[in-house]
Parts: structure tokens; sequence; C-alpha cells
């Protein structure tokens, strides 16, 4: 007869020897564990069956129903409000309510929801849109120091250095902001005394600025330097004026002329800058300035009606390339020893008039009427250029430049063999008029130098 199962354990345990088995703890122990686990199995397997049993809230109503979702909404809607400090994660997916979840304390221990079409658990985890987020933990104290400026002078300066954003507006009072200004000067940094100025310009009034960056001459620099770069001319002129500096804002308005295209507008501004306080040096300058560009002016409308009208030779052989206006002295001068060299005294555009009236010297005026006649191959004039008389009237060449100079810049023109000759030989050098014959291709008077030089010779 086949012995019960139950039977069967009751004899095994009732036997003094004990079966082999491989945990190694007491029996104690072990029951514990086996009622635990027997345990959990009971609660698993009620919770197989939690869709027969009716779900219902801490306030006895039944879960799903109409009353409940009023209330559940209206409790998430204070939520919300009571919590605006944390940050909203914005999602396309719904949030997962109680009543809509798929998962069960079974389908944690079964691995399996109880839809079909579900996730799986760990899946949903990995899910972004059902993620969870905590809110972001406030940082310490100390790290906040650098926004809300607990920063002394000193301090603030250092930090500008380092390339760290420090806020300025702390520094309220006139005390404050002198002493972030000084440490700045003292900090050697252009950058950092700049930035230092322009919050200065934009929270002081012009007179208080203008007297404390008097007595600050490192400062008042780098502000000066500042208004030039950003073409705060007005400004700049009024802080000219309140340091008594009348001549540097003299020359800051002169300079404006630079900005202004139209010739007659040009000049007239600089008419107007006649009554600035220059200096004598300037004032003259200023003064030549104004003459020329008048002066230019008018030779331009009357060449270029001239040049038009095609009657005048001159502008037929060699036509202008480019207009006068503007030029710069020496440029003007040639311009007209090039055209008008003929021309008498009393016009705008004879040399003569140019010279006298612009008090150009001797040697410039003849360098330049020398280079416009050779390139114009007018080779009497230039001769004319070198004669002189004395006083029993014997005439004579002379030149302020030395006629090696006068040689090259005939040759640089093409002047003649014939010309160049002249020239050489009037070289005071006995070798470097040689040199010159040579180079020049002037063979008499390499032939004349050598007879003179072997009867020298001879002789003695």
């Amino acid at each position: 007869m086949m012995k019960s199962k139950t039977d069967e354990e009751d004899y095994w345990n009732s036997s003094k020897c004990n079966a082999f088995t491989f945990d190694d703890e007491d029996d104690d122990f072990s029951r514990l564990k086996e009622q635990a686990v027997n345990s959990i199995r009971q609660l698993v397997e009620e919770d197989d069956d939690e869709d027969d049993v009716e779900k219902v809230s801490w306030s006895g109503e039944p879960v799903g129903s109409i009353s409940w979702s009023v209330r559940e909404t209206a409790a998430s809607n204070q939520r919300t409000d009571r919590e605006p400090a944390f940050p909203k994660i914005h999602t396309d997916t719904p949030t997962i309510t109680k009543s809509a979840s798929g998962y069960s304390l079974s389908s944690l221990f079964k691995g399996k929801t109880k839809g079909t079409n579900l996730q799986s658990f760990t899946e949903s985890f990995n899910d972004a849109s059902v993620r969870l987020y905590s809110p972001e933990l406030r940082k310490p104290k100390s790290e906040y120091k650098d926004y809300i400026s607990d920063w002394s002078p000193e301090e603030t300066v250092q930090r500008i250095q380092q390339g760290k954003v420090v806020s300025l507006e702390k520094f309220r009072s006139l005390q404050d902001k002198l002493l972030l200004l000084d440490f700045a000067v003292s900090a050697h940094d252009g950058n950092v005394i700049t930035a230092v100025l322009i919050y200065l310009k934009r929270t002081l009034c012009k007179d208080v600025l203008f007297r404390e960056l008097e007595s600050r001459q490192t400062a008042l620099r780098h502000f000066i330097h500042y208004l030039t770069e950003t073409r705060d001319q007005l400004l700049l002129l009024e802080l000219l004026g309140a340091l008594g500096r009348m001549e540097d804002m003299a020359l800051l308005q002169y300079k404006e002329h630079l900005s202004i295209t139209d010739e007659n507008k040009r000049r007239d501004f600089l008419k107007s800058c006649l009554r600035l306080p220059f200096s004598p040096d300037d004032l003259a300058h200023v003064q030549d300035h104004y003459t020329l560009l008048e002066r230019q002016i008018i030779i331009e409308a009357t060449d270029g009606q001239a040049e038009r009208g095609g009657k005048v030779e001159i502008f037929q052989k060699f036509p202008r390339r480019a207009s006068i206006l503007n030029m710069p002295l020496v440029t003007t001068l040639y311009y007209c020893c090039f055209y008008h060299y003929t021309e008498s005294e009393g016009t705008y555009s004879s040399p003569a008039n140019i010279r006298q009236t612009f008090r150009i010297s001797e040697k410039q005026y003849f360098v330049t009427a020398l280079a416009a006649r050779a390139k114009l191959k007018a080779w009497f004039d230039v001769d004319t250029l070198f004669t002189s008389r004395n006083w029993l009237g014997f005439t004579r060449k002379k030149s302020p430049l030395s006629f090696q100079r006068v040689v090259d810049i005939l040759q640089k023109n093409s002047a003649p063999t014939q010309v160049l000759q002249e020239y050489v030989g009037l070289v005071d050098d006995a070798d470097l008029r040689i040199s010159l014959a040579q180079k020049h291709k002037c063979h008499d008077i390499v032939i004349n130098v050598r007879f003179l030089h072997s009867r020298f010779l001879h002789l003695h």
C-alpha cells in the first residue's frame, strides 16, 4: 500500500538522521523565510483577482466615478498653483493617472501587464515621455555671490580682469564709483578702465564726470580715446571745452571737414573754422587750406570749360587725367606749372602767384617746375630756370639743387643727350662728371675731361 505524501514527510522528519541539504542556515531562519515567501505569494495571487474588486478612494468614493474625477481635477489644479517654482515639463503624452494605469502588483512580480498592448515595466521607465524629473536643487549661497554683487570695488575690478561677469549697478554712491575708477586705473588695464568709464558715463551727470576726470589724467586719456573711437563728437567737444582745452576742441572741429564731400560746402565749413581758437601756427594752416581749396574750385571750373571747348592746345595734346580739387599744394603747383606756366602773376592759376601766396621755398618751387617743364619737353623753359643775371648783366647757370640731381630729373623725363651734356658739364667734381658722362653717353665731356687732365699733368 502506498504511503501518502504526508506520511512520508512525517517519517523522514521523525528520523534521527536528517537528509542532506545545501542550506547552511538554521531551521528557525529557514522557516521564517518560507513564511515570508508564502505571504508574498498570497498577495500576488490576490492581486490577480483585483479586477473583481471595486476600488475606492480615501473618501470612500468609487475610483473612476464622476464625483471622484471632479475632485481629482480640482486637487491637481491646486497643486499646480502652489508649486510655480518647479520647472514645468511639457510632453506630448498625457499624464498617466491611477485609474488608467495598466500596471498592477502582480505585474511587478510576473513581468507582464494586464493589457496585451502595453509596454513592459522596464521599457516604460526608459520612455522619456513618462520619465520623472526632479526639480533643480538650489545652489550654495556662495555661488550666488557673483550675481548679487557682494564684492568690494577692488574685488570687482579683479573679477573684471579675470573675465567674470559682475554687476556694477550696486555702486550707486559717487564715492563707490570713484573708488571703482581708481582701482581700475591702478590695475593698469585699459579694458577695465574703459568698462568702468562707460558705466560712469551712463550714471553720472556730465559736469560731475568732467570734474572728476580732470584730476585723473590716465582715465581722461582713455575716455577721450573712447569717445574718439565711438565718434561721439558732441560729448567730446563738451569735454574739451569744460577742461579748457580750446585748441584741441578747435582741431577736433576742423577734422570734421574730412566727412564733407561737396567742395563748396567744405570751403564754407573751412571758412567758418577760421573763427575757432586755434594757435597761430594752426590758424595759418587752416587759412592756407581754405585759400587753396577756393583757388582749386576756380581753376577747376575754368580749365574744365576750356577743355570742353577744345580751343586750348595744351588740353588737346595733354588731356587732364584727374580733377585738381582737394589735391595737395605741391600737386596744385605742378598742375599750374604744367598747364599755366606762361600766365601772368595776377591770375589765380599762375605758378608765380601760387608760390607767393603760399610762401613756397625756392628749392621746392624749382624742383616742381623743373619736373613739370621736363615732362612737357619744354627745354627752353628748363634752361630759363637756371639762367640768372648778375649786376653787370652777365648770365650764368645757377641751381638751388646739385647738378647731379638736375641730370637725374632730366634723364627720367627722357631728355636728349645734347641737353644732358650741358648739365653734366656743370658738375663740379671731375670724377663724378666723367662717371655721369659715361653713364649718359656724353662722349664730348669725357674727351674734354681727359684732355684737360692730361694737359694738367704735362704742365706739372
